[in-house]
């Protein structure tokens, strides 16, 4: 699925290969608990959150990978450690396999996102 025309999240996910969908359901729970006074929307044909209508989060079931895209420069400098070694363009964590997404690297992610509002690139 490269975009999506669902009008929400559950339609979205519904979309998605079978294979994907319980850790992309988990992806969105855990953007759920932790981006509090967030927005759950659909932007560019993909589950999107935003704060002060500015898109900070977003992820994505790509044809080759499930995506998290993170729009915060200051939360990719404060990771880059943890960011060291995985696939990462600008803004985009790609994941080549459900399983190898890491849920806690992207709670912590969410964590930092949601504890100070940023400049989005």
């Amino acid at each position: 699925m490269v975009q999506s025309r669902a009008s929400d999240v559950d339609g979205y996910l519904a979309e998605v290969p079978e294979d994907r969908k319980a850790v992309l359901a988990e992806v969105r729970r855990l953007c759920r608990a932790e981006l509090v006074g967030f927005r759950e929307v659909m932007a560019y044909g993909m589950p999107a959150y935003e704060r002060d209508g500015a898109c900070e989060i977003a992820f994505a079931s790509q044809k080759q990978y499930i995506s998290f895209y993170l729009m915060r420069a200051d939360v990719r400098d404060a990771f880059e450690e943890r960011l060291a070694g995985h696939d990462m363009g600008k803004g985009c964590l790609r994941f080549r396999k459900p399983q190898s997404v890491d849920l806690g690297l992207l709670r912590d992610l969410l964590k930092a996102t949601a504890a100070r509002p940023g400049d989005v690139c």
